[in-house]
Formats: structure tokens, sequence, C-alpha cells
């Protein structure tokens, strides 16, 4: 006890203590029990359910700074259950009226979802989970917050308001106040009682003594702890709260002083108070000012201010937005002041970098906005630029060359590098929109504007004539004209319009010869020629592009170009393979689809998508690369319309080949993609009719195998695969024309590999009807055949009949043919094996060499008979 009682001697005050050390082991053991009654206050309804609702909003609010939209999404849904509990409370406390600071947890929320949702680059930075919840998050507020609008109107009218004062208590709780209830009180006494008492057993609770100890030391260290103990009680402690308060007090108008402080030093510094915008850019409260009101405004003094803007780019603090406005404003008193066209085209140029420079992210579309002022202000530049020839600008000219006073100006700066970043801002604006949408379709309708700056650029760079710079912005015309099907091209053709008209094809003409005969660098030429064939093949001028791609040996060194303009390339080969397919030219036109169709990527390889990779996932910074290459919507080629083309090919070619091949063990697969899709269809068990385009493929090239030429037609051609696939060619009746004629030769020549050792003679008159073809084409197809020693038969002009010689195996035969060589092969393997496994090449037994001697003299003998087949095929 003198421990507890420090400084005591009497035995008085230790009997007198006695009782209560003896009651200390109950509320030492129910030390955690005591501590739960001292929480457990008792709370009117209004209390416990404000404070739930206050506890969510301040999770929402940590949330929102965090920008952990899962978690704040749950933690609304929270708040809408929390507030259907308190709407009992809220009807009789406050009369049914909304609590003003529940408005104001839903109108932050309102805002700070808007804004997220304007940020079209932050949602692209987010986790697949925040942004479906955000979404998610969005809709249910805009359907939640339809029932508070009267308040959030009146809330925004005056929202600087304080809410009601015991909502803010709430809300920022002190930790010591003079309104704290009696009862609590006494509660925090009885405790502090108990640790008193806990701190004597330091036996049995050692972690609570020093706590409770340390407790103790924080009272100023002043008094025995007898005197601490008994100034706990009675109304000292009373006193004890008022200094607290007085010292939380005093505390707060250091606070409130200081701030006035610093407040008042950034005052006399002439700048004001600095505020925190969006994207964290620090900036001050008021404009500078242009110019002051009595200063004469000259030339130099433009330049000076011009320099001043521009010096802050780039730099940390520098708002991009008032860079932009600053200079438009210069712009402006220039051309009040008048001050010449030289100056105005060197603030064009830059208002324009000022622009580019905007978007933080390189490889982030700038915003529509800016993207429409970079036109006007490019295209009021070039049209100065155009209207006066004493204008002069180029990068070769420094900053003490500079002339902006008198002509001929001359001014530093590059049109063609603002053009070609202007170009490329267009594509990724065209990549950032939905495909599929009208801000899509109303943002392509800006290629006008752009072809028509990169023509105003070819006039004007024209006039300085330097071969490198008209290179490149001769490339940029072709790039934007390649692609496009100019059908007066056709009409010209067709002399339905004059053939001196300026189209197309002779300004690709034109561009690209000068590209051949000026460029110094290889790329350039390069894609020229590309473009060159594109437009050629798809304006169906076969031989052109043709002799083009023979002649530049491209196929041999594209291997070696960059990634861009080996993409080219391959949607080059497409269009060729369908200019090829449209002529009847099939073997060209497999051959050309045959790369890009059996990789089984045609998407990745055009770069109209990307696929999943099974073996392994590409990191962010491969997709993102590899997206930045991806062609715009627009200049996609139709996939299926490819696929079809290629297989309808690879039919027309195969399947009269493996009917003439049938019993061939050495034959060969020309189209693999052709076979597999084949194999695939004799696996399944029960074939229903048709429905994809590629199942259509394959049923006609079934019918065609057995000869049936209508079958075949009318599984290639009907109503679902024109709307697929035949109406999206130019002059489809042609091209379904040419296919029908296609599919009924190749029916007729895969019918006589067929069945033509069922026959001793066949009319050609016949089969003329059999296959609805002329008689002069079927005459002509039969002596093709027969030339190539495809077909051993004989022309019999008289009789207009074809006479079949029957020097060809039966079936039967043919297939003992096979099974012996497959047995000659087996053996000739079998003894290798024994020879190698035994190691002795020399010493071999009688037997053996008999054997071997036997197996070579039937050897002979098979060759002779097959040489003497063959000498017999070439008698007729």
């Amino acid at each position: 006890m003198s421990r507890f009682f420090a400084g005591s001697d009497s035995d008085s005050d230790s009997s007198s203590e006695e009782e209560p050390i003896q009651r200390a082991p109950a509320p030492v053991f129910t030390f955690s029990d005591d501590e739960e009654e001292v929480k457990r206050v008792v709370r009117s309804a209004k209390e416990k359910r404000y404070e739930e609702l206050t506890n969510i909003i301040k999770q929402i609010r940590n949330y929102k700074k965090i920008k952990d939209m899962s978690s704040m999404l749950t933690s609304f849904e929270d708040l809408q259950k929390a507030y259907v509990k308190a709407l009992p409370v809220i009807a009789k406390e406050e009369s049914g009226q909304t609590p003003r600071f529940f408005t104001r947890c839903l109108v932050e929320m309102e805002d700070f979802i808007n804004e997220m949702w304007e940020d079209r680059d932050g949602r692209k930075n987010m986790s697949k989970n925040n942004s479906k919840s955000l979404a998610s998050m969005r809709q249910k507020l805009r359907k939640y917050i339809k029932d508070f609008e009267e308040d959030i109107a009146k809330f925004r009218e005056n929202p600087d308001q304080p809410d009601d004062e015991e909502e803010e208590e709430k809300h920022e709780p002190e930790p010591d106040t003079q309104t704290e209830a009696p009862a609590k009180a006494v509660a925090k006494i009885s405790k502090q009682i108990v640790d008193d008492e806990g701190s004597s057993d330091s036996d049995d609770w050692p972690s609570d003594s020093d706590s409770s100890s340390d407790s103790f030391d924080e009272d100023e260290g002043k008094g025995t702890m007898r005197e601490r103990f008994l100034k706990k009680t009675g109304p000292a402690h009373e006193d004890d709260e008022e200094r607290d308060r007085r010292k939380e007090e005093r505390r707060k108008e250091r606070k409130e002083k200081e701030r006035r402080k610093v407040k008042k030093e950034d005052e006399e510094d002439g700048e004001g108070e600095w505020e925190f915008v969006k994207g964290g850019i620090a900036i001050p409260s008021e404009k500078p000012k242009m110019f002051a009101k009595d200063a004469e405004i000259d030339l130099n003094l433009v330049i000076k201010k011009l320099s001043e803007i521009m010096a802050a780019r780039g730099k940390k603090r520098t708002d991009r937005r008032e860079q932009i406005e600053l200079l438009h404003e210069l712009q402006n008193v220039s051309d009040q002041h008048q001050l010449g066209p030289a100056i105005y085209v060197k603030i064009k140029f830059a208002i324009i970098s000022a622009i580019f420079d905007y978007n933080p992210k390189v490889s982030d579309a700038m915003k529509p906005e800016y993207w429409m002022k970079l036109l006007e202000r490019m295209s009021e530049m070039l049209d100065l630029l155009l209207s006066n020839p004493q204008l002069f600008v180029s990068e070769s000219v420094t900053e003490e060359t500079e002339n902006l006073e008198e002509p001929p100006y001359k001014i530093r700066g590059c049109v063609l590098t603002s053009v070609e970043r202007l170009d490329d801002e267009f594509t990724k604006l065209l990549k950032e929109c939905d495909p599929h949408s009208n801000e899509y379709v109303e943002r392509l309708k800006d290629e006008a504007k752009v072809s028509e700056i990169i023509d105003k650029t070819m006039k004007y760079l024209e006039r300085t004539n330097a071969p490198s710079e008209l290179c490149r912005i001769y490339l940029r015309k072709i790039e934007h004209l390649y692609y496009k099907f100019d059908p007066r091209v056709l009409q010209q053709k067709a002399g339905e319009i004059p053939r001196d008209l300026y189209t197309s094809v002779q300004e690709m003409e034109k561009l690209c010869k000068f590209i051949y005969a000026k460029d110094g660098t290889d790329r350039l030429r390069t894609r020229a020629i590309l473009s060159h064939i594109y437009h050629h093949a798809l304006h169906d001028n076969w031989f052109q592009a043709r002799d083009l791609v023979l002649m530049s040996h491209l196929q041999e060194t594209i291997h070696h170009s960059d990634p861009s303009t080996q993409i080219l390339y391959n949607r080059t080969m497409a269009h060729l393979g369908l200019c090829a397919f449209r002529h009847a030219n099939i073997k060209d036109a497999h051959n050309c689809l045959v790369d890009l169709m059996m990789t089984g990527k045609p998407k990745e390889l055009l770069a109209q998508g990307l696929l999943p990779q099974r073996q392994h996932e590409r990191s962010k910074e491969q997709e993102k690369i590899e997206k930045q290459r991806q062609m715009p919507f627009h200049m996609h080629i139709n996939l299926e319309l490819l696929e079809c083309v290629y297989l309808v090919s690879a039919m027309l070619i195969e399947i009269p080949y493996m009917a003439a091949h049938e019993f061939d063990a050495r034959r060969r697969m020309i189209s693999k993609t052709f076979y597999q899709q084949l194999r695939s269809s004799e696996r399944q068990s029960l074939v229903g009719p048709p429905e994809s385009m590629r199942e259509h493929v394959v049923a006609a090239a079934k019918a065609m195998r057995n000869g049936n030429w209508s079958a075949c037609n009318g599984f290639i051609i009907n109503e679902k695969m024109n709307a697929k696939v035949w109406d999206l060619f130019y002059q489809a009746d042609a091209v379904r024309a040419m296919l029908t004629r296609l599919i009924k030769e190749e029916s007729l020549r895969t019918y006589l590999f067929t069945y033509s050792h069922v026959y001793d003679s066949i009319s050609m008159a016949t089969l003329a009807q059999m296959f609805e073809l002329d008689k002069p084409v079927v005459h002509s197809i039969i002596s093709k055949m027969i030339i190539n020693e495809e077909l051993m038969a004989s022309l019999d002009d008289p009789t207009q009949t074809v006479v079949m010689h029957r020097s060809e195996p039966s079936r039967l035969q043919s297939l003992a043919l096979q099974l012996a060589d497959k047995i000659n092969n087996f053996v000739d393997s079998n003894e290798r094996i024994l020879e190698t496994k035994q190691g002795n090449f020399f010493s071999r037994g009688m037997n053996q060499g008999n054997f071997r001697g036997d197996r070579q003299n039937y050897r002979g003998t098979n060759q002779d008979w097959s040489r003497q087949r063959r000498d017999h095929r070439k008698e007729y």
C-alpha cells in the first residue's frame, strides 16, 4: 500500500484505503468489460443514426481522395441503407428536411463523378474494376439524386453556408468539450481509478501497469501519486477540463495569427494567394497583365513579350491553358497595332506549338476543342504565307538572322514539321473515337480540312523548291489518297467520260514519279511504290500493279523495313490479290493472299486489331505500341471478303488437282488452310446445311468434287453470300458472272479427271450441254488437258468426240502399286536400322547377301515395269 500512497506514514490512512483495495481484483479482472461500459453511453436515436451517416461520409471522402471507385461504390450503397434507417429520425427531428451535411455529400459525389467521367485520360489509366465501378456509380448516383433535386438546387445557391452545429460536431469531433455529459465524466473517473488500481498490481498485469503509468506521467509531472489520485475527484476535475479547453483555444488562435501573417505577406508581394486547380497545377488567382496601360506597343515590345511567354514553355508550374490564352491575346494586340505579317506568322507558330504542348501525353489524342483551334490557326498561317511571297520560313534561319521588321522577312520555324504532326494528331483522334459512333463520322469530316492544309503546304513548298521537303509532303498527300476509290477511273476506261479528265490515278502517277526520282531515302520511295501499287489494284489496273511489284523486288527486302511499311506491304498484297481475282487470275490471287491467310492472323498483319496470345500475354508497353500502329477504321479491309476470295481461289485450284492425283502418294497440298476446312468438315458426324461463309465454300468444294457445277455455284452465289461478300465488290454482277464461268470450267476438268476411266469416248456436245459451256470453250479446255498430259485421250474432229486411252491402272491396280511402294520403303528403312544396330557393314553372311541381291532384282523388275508404263503413255 505504501507504494500506491507514496509519502503516507499513518496507519489510519492505510486502513481507510484497505477496503477499496480489496475490491481491486474484480475491476482489474474485468478491465476490458469496464472499458466497454464506458463506451456504452446512452445516446438518442438521432445521435446514433447521424453518427452512422457521418462515418460513412468520411469513408466516401477518403476513397474519393485516393480514387478508389470500387470501395466508394460499396460505401455509397451503405450510405443509402443508413439513410433509409435514419428517415424516421429525420422526419421527427428535421420536419422531413434533408440534413445539410448529407446534401453536401451528394453534391460532392456528383461533382467528383462528373469530373472523373469527363477525364478520358484518367479513365484510360484506371484498372478494369475501377472503370466498371465508375460507370455503375455514375448510373446509380444519377438515379438516386433525382429524389433530392430541390435540396441540391438550394445547396448550390449557397454552398458556403456551414452545416448544422450538431452535424459539424459529429463531422469533426473535439477531443474534450465542455458539453461532456456528467455520466461520461463519472465513467472517465471510474476508468482512471481502475487504471490506478491496476497499476499497483504490477506482477499480474505488467503491460497494463506500464500503460497506466505512462498516462499518469502526462499530467505535467506534478505532485505525488496520492495527490494525482485525489485531484481527479470532485470539482477539481472540472477545473482541469476548463484549463484544457483554454489551452486548445490558445492553440487555435496562434494558428489563425500565423495564417493571417502568411496571407498578409503574399498580398504585399503583389502575387495574391495561390490556389489549386484541376491537375494539381498552382496558378495565381489573378492573371498577369499583358502590357502596362501607358506602354507604347511596338514590334520589339511584342517580340519581347512573346519570348517571355515562350520561355515558360515546359516548366513545371506553367499552366498550358493560360499560355495559349496569352498568346491569343498577344495576337489580338499585334493585329490591332498592325505590326506586320512576320510577327503574325511568328505568333501563329507559337500558338501552334503551345496547342501541341497542351496534351501532356504524346501517345494520347488532343481534346476536340484544341484540335479545331489547331486547324484554324494552321490554315490562317498558310493563307498568309501563300498570299505574301516576301515571307520566308525555314529551320535554317537562326535567331540572329531572323528579320521581322522589313521585307524580305525571315522567320525561324518549320511549316512541314507542324503539318506532319497535325496529320499524326488527326490519325490519333480517329483511333480514339468509337468507329461505330456519330463522333467518328464527325471527326472524319475533318479530313477535308487536313487535306486542304496539305495542299496549301504543297503549294508553299513548291515555291521554295526543296526536293527533300517536297518528297515528304507529297508522301503525306499520297497517304491521304492511295486507299480512296475513284469511280471516274473505271468510267474513263469504259469511255463514259473524256480521256483527258484528271483523275486520282494521274495525280498518284505524278506524285510517285517525283518521289522515285528525287528521294534520297529508301523508306519514302518504298512507301510511295506500295501506295502506287495499292491504288492501281484498287482501280483494276492489274498489269500496271503486277509490273510495279515485279520491278521493285520488294518481296526480298520488305522484311528489313519498319513495321508501318510492312503493314502497308500486307495491305497492298491483299488488294493485289482481290484485283487478280476480279480479273479471273485465280493462281495469282491465291499466291498474293496465301502468305496473309495461312498464318491465321490477317487481322494483326493488316493492323486492324489485336488477337489474344495463347503462349504469353503482351506487356502494357508492347500493347500500347501495337495499338499505335493500328489503322483507322475507315481504312480497314473486309477480312471476311478477303478470306472468302482466298478460299474460293484455293477451291478452284485444289479440287481439280485432287481429282487428278487421287492415288498419288506424293501429292502435295497447295493450300493448307483450305485442307484444314475440308478435314474439319469430314470429321463431323452430321453435316447440316451451310450457315457461315466457310461452310458454304466447303459445301461447294464437295459438290465440285463430284462434278456437280450447279450445286457448287448455288453454294457460292446465293442471297446470303451476296450480302456478306459479293455485293461489296464494285460492279458485283460482273464478278458473279466471272465466278460462275470459272466454276463451270473447273467442274468440267474435275469431272474428266474423276470419270475418264468410265468412258471409251464422250461427245463434246454432251459435255457442253452438261456444263452449259460453248463448244469452242469445251474444245479448248480438253485440248489443254491433253497437251499438258493431264488426260490420256485424243480428239476425233469429224465426230467431235474425245476418245479415251485406258493406259491408266484401275483403282485396284493403283492401290496395289501404292502398297508395293510402301512395303518397299518399309523394308529399306528396316535394313538401315538393323545395320546401324549391328555396326558391321562388311562381314555379312551368305544368306544376307543373297537376300539383298534378290530384293535388288525385284526392285529392278518393278522399275522396268514402271518405265514401260511411262513409255506406253508417251506413245499416245
